[in-house]
């Protein structure tokens, strides 16, 4: 404020000390001749700069007053008012196995631990995506090789280790009072909602969060404002809408909210939302099902198999954690194999760091709601794209 003032007192005295042509002279006087009835005398100076939720009868709240009056009423202040929240405890993403991903197959295993490389494996594996859990480790003259949850043996030159994203949802204290989110993919912000206006040289990477204030479509594109001047379009993030609204036929005060069109994830309970995060739900065709459901049973960890209707897309995925079934086989659960949350991945059901995961798994009881949406009406609700064999 303070370096606002001398700038504002000299185009005060600037206007006072200017001389108009003889046009715009005339056309003041008549103007000043005939004031509105709501108008403030015309020697009334500007109001400081800051926000004017009523307009003041003793100042002119235009120039910095009229901006910042402006930017407040999309909830934009100065400095921006953080949400109240923290991460996703980092304890929580720990979970008591390894995991390894088989990446040549078709892949050998033995049931015994081989002694040499001559030893004859029990058979082999193929598919499209095959996860071993494995407790123990063992090298001898026959190779590296990991033991998997049902005692099986891999060659590890087969396998390579699997470590899991360090992304992690927001816990939140108190409902925010403006919508956000996470940046899916790195960009750089705009100074107006459009690609021909310059670059703020602003740079945003992936899972960086932002608050999002107002939003306009402009050139066929969506666009948030992210700050004073600043816009990013929507293409680049996933946005969480903030609506303590019991979603129709929930029932009680807690309820999952999951965004199929963003990608997104939101909790709530007791009018509040206390958790939100990204998520992958199901790639074509193996949609996850827009609808009213209930969590139905809970899983600390869970082996996930099928065949998929063709043995070339085979999968299994061992101990998947945190599984909270709530439609048929679909599931929310842990992913220990993803790594691009914020887009359609699963075949079904609702990817979540394990992190959140096991936040989610804490909180949640048999019997919650859980409302799964698409705002963009783009995922098909016929039941014929929808069945009860296996999803991950």
């Amino acid at each position: 404020m303070k370096r606002l003032m001398p700038f504002l007192i000299i185009c005060m005295i600037a206007t006072m000390f200017a001389k108009p042509s003889s046009v715009a002279a005339q056309s003041a006087t008549a103007t000043a001749a005939v004031p509105a009835e709501n108008d403030p005398p015309v020697d009334t100076a500007l109001c400081l700069p800051g926000v004017y939720p009523v307009t003041p009868a003793d100042c002119l709240a235009l120039g910095p007053a009229k901006t910042l009056t402006d930017y407040a009423k999309v909830g934009l202040t100065f400095p921006a008012t953080p949400i109240a929240m923290s991460p996703t405890p980092a304890d929580l993403a720990t979970v008591p196995y390894q995991y390894a991903k088989v990446t040549s197959m078709p892949a050998p295993f033995y049931d015994s631990l081989p002694n040499s490389k001559g030893d004859t494996p029990s058979g082999t594996v193929d598919g499209e995506l095959i996860f071993i859990s494995y407790s123990d480790t063992e090298t001898n003259d026959a190779g590296r090789f990991y033991q998997a949850a049902d005692g099986t043996w891999f060659d590890a030159g087969y396998a390579a280790r699997a470590v899991p994203t360090a992304f992690a949802g927001v816990v939140l204290q108190q409902t925010p009072t403006v919508d956000f989110g996470w940046v899916l993919t790195p960009t750089e912000s705009y100074t107006a909602p459009s690609y021909s206006a310059p670059k703020t040289g602003k740079y945003y990477q992936r899972y960086d969060m932002l608050q999002f204030y107002a939003s306009v479509t402009a050139e066929g594109m969506d666009w948030y404002q992210i700050g004073p001047s600043e816009w990013i379009e929507k293409r680049t993030v996933a946005r969480v809408t903030p609506d303590t609204t019991p979603p129709p036929g929930v029932t009680g005060d807690r309820w999952i909210d999951i965004n199929l069109y963003e990608q997104t994830l939101a909790v709530y309970d007791k009018g509040q939302m206390v958790f939100a995060t990204l998520v992958s739900t199901g790639l074509q065709p193996f949609y996850t099902r827009p609808g009213l459901f209930q969590i139905y049973e809970k899983k600390d960890k869970e082996t996930m198999t099928d065949y998929a209707g063709d043995p070339a897309g085979y999968y299994r995925l061992e101990d998947v954690p945190w599984t909270m079934y709530f439609d048929e086989a679909r599931a929310l659960h842990g992913a220990y194999w993803n790594n691009s949350y914020g887009y359609p991945l699963s075949h079904g059901c609702v990817n979540m760091s394990d992190g959140d995961a096991h936040w989610l798994y804490n909180w949640a009881n048999v019997g919650d709601w859980v409302y799964v949406h698409d705002p963009s009406g783009q995922t098909p609700t016929d039941p014929k794209f929808y069945t009860s064999s296996s999803a991950y």
